[in-house]
């Protein structure tokens, strides 16, 4: 099973969490404070971490533009968890609108995840690509489970946050500040995990893919090496 785990391609597509990372408009109070403490006579360390719940790669729950809406907690961890497309949009200058969308061929189910330009730049973008609300109205048409981009928010410039709103009123999941710099356009096995933060409108996760025919190839022999066993 080693062996199988070790050949199969795992892609961590989540940023890292420290002090020095990009932030929300570069906003003194989104960026994370950490506070070690070393008991030298135990030779024990502990971290005690600060952060904005929209730290780093995170989840949005319906609560964070709905009033009264859900919160982490209520999202299902099954939605987090099978097929996601990683569709190349790195063409795409400033936002991602309808027409982007319309050669990719979207399916009610899907997971998307939007590989952008955003995923080369490391401080961040004041300009960053963004999903418009026609392009949201879009994927809610096509019936689409989750979104993902690779920014700090799926929107800017646009009063109401009518994208967040859009996906979020559906229960279309919502993953952002995703790093897909190193992830090639396809079809992947996506596993996604929010903290559980009860009555929180968001949460810090770490973002996992496999390939796709990778991942089905792997459990395809790990049935057959049961099989074998048992016989």
């Amino acid at each position: 099973m080693e062996e199988q785990l070790n050949m199969l391609k795992i892609y961590d597509v989540s940023m890292a969490i420290h002090p020095g990372m990009a932030v929300y408009k570069n906003k003194a109070e989104k960026r994370p404070a950490m506070e070690v403490s070393r008991d030298e006579s135990k030779g024990i360390l502990e971290t005690r971490l600060y952060l904005d719940a929209h730290t780093g790669t995170h989840v949005d729950a319906p609560l964070h533009v709905i009033p009264g809406g859900p919160g982490v907690e209520s999202l299902s961890p099954a939605a987090f968890f099978g097929p996601c497309r990683v569709l190349d949009l790195t063409g795409v200058p400033e936002k991602i609108e309808r027409r982007d969308l319309m050669p990719h061929g979207l399916s009610a189910g899907d997971f998307i995840l939007f590989q952008t330009r955003n995923s080369w730049s490391t401080d961040f973008d004041f300009n960053f690509v963004y999903i418009s609300a026609e392009a949201a109205q879009y994927l809610a048409e096509a019936g689409v489970r989750g979104v993902g981009l690779d920014a700090l928010g799926v929107e800017r410039d646009q009063p109401g946050y009518p994208t967040h709103r859009t996906l979020l009123a559906r229960n279309i999941m919502v993953i952002e500040g995703l790093r897909l710099k190193e992830v090639p356009p396809g079809s992947y096995f996506l596993l996604a995990a929010p903290l559980l933060l009860p009555g929180v409108e968001a949460a810090p996760a770490r973002v996992l893919l496999a390939g796709r025919q990778d991942f089905y190839s792997f459990l395809s022999n790990m049935n057959e090496s049961r099989e074998m066993r048992s016989e």
